[in-house]
């Protein structure tokens, strides 16, 4: 159920980018300024993102198989990638359109028509991007999380822009609609180096939050009596997926079959801990043991 939800909340953000998309370029021709005709091509990369984030969704739901044992996970990696590069290359357009906007300035048309539709298109953005966040977090899933920030970003820049355009028709200054651009794609490029550092972090196996690592080293420490410790304790996050390895030392004189019986326990406590776990125990002869990591006796 949880999987099917991930998946209906990634197509969703498709046709909310679309309805979005919609009233931000209205509003642009509405009003003409180069500040909306900006934040419209942003919604044209959360368009295409949220395309990106339903494949990789999608697929990353696969099961592992021949050719990838561990599974499809690290697609969702890709697609937050792709988000990251996508806001760059929109931040890269629009101070292009700033620069020559303040070359060439001239006053934007219907104000209050404009920065009333804009502001709907952002309330949609605003309550869209918690849902978007919520179940990232939720879920695991870098795809929907990236996702969610980039929309938060955009609900944050598509505010200044609507307060420096009130002062644009304020002030009568045509030149600040330019500077507001330019400092939306700022914001922006800002955000795309966030998604793609974090999506990095992920195809490079970095290991799971502090805390959970806590979790997992208690966890075995209180589910592993009768064996003598485990060490080289190894995590890495991989969508939602938790991959936790270690190496156990157990009585020389046990047997395989209570060595196993221990092994499934520590298993059964670890999953109910932490979710979507994979496992795996690499068990050892006492003569083995490194007096470091968990000891259990």
């Amino acid at each position: 159920m949880a999987a099917n939800r991930t998946l209906a909340i990634a197509a969703s953000s498709i046709l909310v980018g679309l309805i979005v998309l919609g009233l931000k370029f209205l509003a642009w021709w509405l009003t003409g300024s180069i500040a909306l005709y900006s934040d419209a091509l942003e919604s044209i990369v959360n368009v295409v993102t949220a395309i990106g984030a339903l494949i990789a969704v999608r697929l990353a739901q696969r099961p592992a198989d021949a050719s990838l044992p561990y599974g499809y996970h690290k697609a969702e990696y890709f697609s937050a990638v792709l988000v990251g590069v996508m806001i760059i290359v929109a931040a890269i357009l629009i101070l292009r359109e700033a620069i020559m906007g303040f070359v060439a300035p001239e006053m934007p048309d219907a104000p209050m028509q404009g920065l009333a539709v804009s502001g709907v298109a952002t309330a949609i953005n605003l309550v869209w991007a918690f849902v978007l966040l919520r179940q990232g977090k939720a879920a695991k899933s870098p795809a929907i999380a990236a996702d969610g920030k980039h929309l938060m970003t955009d609900v944050i820049s598509t505010v200044g822009v609507l307060a420096g355009l009130a002062l644009v028709f304020a002030t009568g200054w045509a030149q600040l609609d330019a500077v507001l651009a330019a400092l939306v794609a700022l914001n922006i490029l800002w955000s795309g180096w966030g998604v793609i550092r974090d999506s990095v972090g992920g195809l490079m196996d970095v290991a799971v939050p502090g805390d959970t690592q806590k979790t997992i080293r208690e966890v075995i420490a209180t589910s592993a009596d009768g064996a003598i410790e485990a060490h080289d304790i190894r995590t890495r996050q991989a969508g939602r997926m938790t991959f936790i390895d270690f190496h156990l030392v157990v009585p020389g004189a046990m047997s395989v079959d209570d060595a196993h019986g221990i092994c499934d326990r520590i298993e059964s406590q670890l999953r109910k801990a932490v979710r979507d776990a994979q496992i795996t125990i690499h068990v050892e002869p006492e003569d083995k043991a490194k007096h470091a990591g968990i000891v259990v006796l």
